[in-house]
């Protein structure tokens, strides 16, 4: 993990907090300080009382002792409040190291990774996670300064002051211990439970949000919220059955460390033993007072133990996410001659499963246009998503210019290839900056010079603030081509040599197609291309294509000679044919074209 607030990968909440362990301490030893000047203000009752007993009190030794009580309050007051002041500027602290930590290294795993990961278990991992660690450093910490010092400055106050009393008092204690202890396990079959139940509701939350035009245009709110209520409806019985599980010891715990039962068992035999004559009243003050405050300073704890598993499960989330590996970099970076890019023996498969790709050889010679085709799940895409490392290959190699792509830096390869996404994306910003995403330091005249070439500067000018104007979450504002063409400025205003195009006109109307058809033109000049292709009649130009089925490469060559081999590229043509020749309500195709749509 590249961050320099860690110096090595945490395992767990204790070594999340390193990078703050020194707030973390000054907060707990203000804390203890605050628990020994609170503890000492009460002592001083039993001598005052000691005093205002005695044959002949003494004005002045009691206004001390009431000074000196006041002064412990003071420093009690004031330390305590230092002490969650430093750990809540601790926790914001740990808040923003963590979640710089957890971007940097995103950004350097295989994009893959993200991928595959998901939008809701990313938002839970950097939202949820991190702000439990936020809570349980600002107030935890100092609470628990607080529950190991007060138990051990009481017992030993009242030990001295009567160690029979004494002996009393800490029967309470082991039992209350006990539970407290059951309270506090860690069911981690729940807690995974909990978390994957939390993560499809964000999920489910994100894809309700994001497909909101289609729900409200396809659906009444019954499905989609349907799916909503059965996620919540799903967290809500895990956490009542993880509920169920502590709540016994929880609350047996939580009622035997409160005051009045200690008190009532102190007090029964304090009574006894002063009616003895054994015990002075002064010494049973001191139970009197620190009794409560002994079996009460665990219960901060017992309060907080949903709170302390919460942090540790999000810190072993956060920790595995930083120990996944990044995308190695080379030790001697190379660069390419050309951009020809070369397949060679290319096998990947996602996780576990079935390859996605076998064996897969083919040459792209420089400056010419190659299109990816065949049957939905073939491996286009996967293809595709290799060339710039969203994941790295399992077997074989890829070449852009004659060198392993292995070997080229994040930022090198990066300046080599662009991408045109069928599914474009746009930042809630303006114009402007969107199209310079890739290169943060063109000029606006570069900018409106791509813009123009994209087909989108007239369009832009007659947007109410021009290049200024902000595009909306995801790029709302704007049209499906506008966006389109936006994102094809972006590509060319980095120029890169080699253009990756999942097709952009796939779902274009007919005016915006011609458009973008124009614009990618622009994007494509003297470049070499790869095509997903899914109209197989944009690409029946190309200088070759590929088709490629279950991950396999079977066919290549240019569409002629495909389509004459009568292989499978005949018979997605023949589909592709089949599918022009419709009407609404009205079939044109012929008995052929029929039979070639049936056979699919």
């Amino acid at each position: 993990m590249a961050n320099q607030h860690f110096t090595k990968p945490p395992t767990g909440v204790w070594s999340m907090m390193t990078p703050v362990k020194g707030k973390i301490i000054v907060a707990i030893a203000l804390s203890v300080l605050s628990a020994c000047s609170s503890l000492a203000s009460l002592l001083t009752i039993p001598f005052i009382t000691a005093e205002l007993l005695s044959e002949a009190p003494e004005p002045d030794m009691i206004r001390r002792w009431v000074a000196g009580a006041i002064g412990l309050v003071m420093i009690a007051f004031t330390s305590r409040t230092f002490a969650f002041r430093v750990s809540h500027i601790g926790a914001f602290n740990l808040e923003v190291m963590l979640r710089t930590a957890l971007a940097d290294h995103l950004a350097q795993v295989p994009l893959g990774y993200v991928i595959t990961t998901g939008s809701g278990a990313i938002k839970k991992l950097v939202q949820d996670d991190v702000k439990s660690l936020h809570a349980f450093v600002a107030d935890s910490t100092p609470l628990i300064g607080q529950a190991c010092t007060v138990p051990i400055v009481s017992l030993v106050a009242m030990l001295i002051a009567d160690w029979r009393l004494g002996l009393v008092t800490l029967v309470v204690l082991p039992v209350g211990l006990i539970f407290i202890q059951l309270a506090l396990q860690d069911y981690g079959e729940q807690r995974d439970a909990y978390n994957r139940a939390n993560e499809t509701i964000n999920g489910v939350i994100i894809e309700f949000v994001q497909g909101m035009q289609v729900v409200r245009t396809f659906d009444d709110g019954s499905s989609s919220f349907g799916r909503f209520q059965t996620s919540l409806d799903t967290f809500t019985q895990t956490l009542r059955d993880w509920n169920d599980k502590t709540q016994f010891s929880a609350r047996l715990g939580s009622l035997l460390f409160e005051p009045l039962p200690t008190l009532v068992v102190v007090s029964t035999v304090g009574v006894w033993l002063f009616s003895q004559g054994s015990l002075t009243l002064p010494r049973f003050l001191v139970f009197l007072l620190l009794a409560p405050r002994l079996c009460g300073a665990f219960k901060p704890i017992l309060t907080l133990s949903y709170l302390i598993n919460q942090a540790n499960a999000g810190a072993l989330r956060i920790a595995s996410v930083l120990a996944e590996p990044i995308l190695l970099q080379p030790v001697q970076p190379q660069q390419p001659v050309d951009s020809s890019i070369s397949f060679h023996n290319v096998t990947f498969a996602y996780g576990e499963g079935a390859p996605a790709l076998q064996n897969v050889s083919l040459h792209l010679p420089v400056g010419t246009v190659t299109a990816l085709v065949g049957p939905s799940g073939a491996g286009k895409t996967t293809l595709a998503r290799l060339i710039p490392r969203f994941w790295d290959v399992d077997e074989g190699v890829i070449e852009i210019g004659g060198v392993d792509i292995r070997q080229m830096t994040s930022d090198t390869l990066m300046s080599w290839v662009s991408f045109v996404f069928q599914d474009t994306f746009l930042l809630h910003d303006t114009i402007f900056n969107n199209i310079k995403l890739g290169r943060p330091d063109a000029t606006r005249v570069e900018v409106e010079a791509a813009a123009q070439a994209a087909q989108a500067h007239r369009f832009i000018l007659s947007l109410p603030q021009g290049y200024d104007t902000l595009v909306g979450e995801r790029g709302g504002q704007l049209s499906g081509g506008q966006r389109q063409r936006i994102t094809i400025a972006r590509a060319i205003l980095q120029d890169n040599p080699i253009v990756v195009l999942d097709e952009a006109t796939a779902f274009a109307d007919p005016e915006n197609e011609v458009l973008i058809q124009a614009a990618i033109a622009a994007l494509t000049q003297g470049k070499t291309l790869i095509v997903v292709a899914h109209r197989l009649a944009t690409i029946t130009q190309v200088d070759q294509i590929a088709v490629l089925d279950c991950g396999r490469l079977v066919e290549l060559g240019k569409h002629e000679q495909l389509v004459s081999v009568g292989g499978l590229y005949a018979q997605l043509w023949s589909r592709h044919q089949a599918a022009q020749h419709w009407e609404l309500g009205n079939d044109q195709r012929d008995p052929v074209q029929k039979q070639a749509i049936n056979n699919v």
